[in-house]
């Protein structure tokens, strides 16, 4: 009798260049939230609109759920491994590097606030954007990470479809 055993898809470079640009988004990201925390008494004006402000966040964007209590924390913390997971199989999957370089940069950003999370039950943020009394919420390093992902993915999209548009137009003008 012959036994079949599946085939184990070993990474291949693109997979192990996006793995590794997740781990050194979240190690970046851990180390300057530990100096922020470290060092931030105060907050330093770097420019007339750019600050490094020490601040935490309980809840997710724009301090949603916040005020969600223990439970809320470990239901973000779950929801988040879960796209972590996801984003990390997508990686696994992906034969495009723009795609694996996005979900990188996604999954890296969520892996470092994650982190934080389950460390401090809030989220370091220290980048603080204003002009004059109008404030940004303040961020960090992951989320920076994590939006430059999304734009990577919503320009990938967009081109996939300006591209899917010129070639039907194209083939129906002959």
């Amino acid at each position: 009798m012959i036994t079949m055993h599946p085939t184990r898809r070993v990474p291949g470079r693109l997979q192990t260049i996006a793995f590794a640009l997740a781990a050194l988004i979240a190690v970046v990201d851990q180390a300057a939230k530990a100096a922020a925390r470290a060092q931030l008494d105060a907050p330093i004006n770097l420019t007339p609109f750019l600050a490094l402000r020490l601040g935490f966040n309980p809840g997710v964007t724009f301090g949603l759920f916040a005020g969600s209590g223990a439970v809320g924390g470990w239901a973000l913390s779950a929801v988040a491994s879960l796209i972590i997971g996801a984003l990390l199989a997508w990686i696994w999957r992906t034969r495009s590097a723009v795609t694996a370089a996005a979900a990188g940069l996604i999954a890296g950003g969520a892996i470092g606030n994650l982190v934080d999370r389950l460390r401090f039950g809030a989220v370091t943020d220290f980048i603080d954007l204003h002009w004059g009394a109008a404030h940004w919420p303040t961020f960090n390093l992951a989320d920076a990470a994590i939006v430059c992902g999304v734009a990577l993915l919503l320009l990938t999209v967009r081109g996939s479809d300006s591209r899917a548009a010129s070639s039907t137009l194209g083939r129906a003008a002959r």
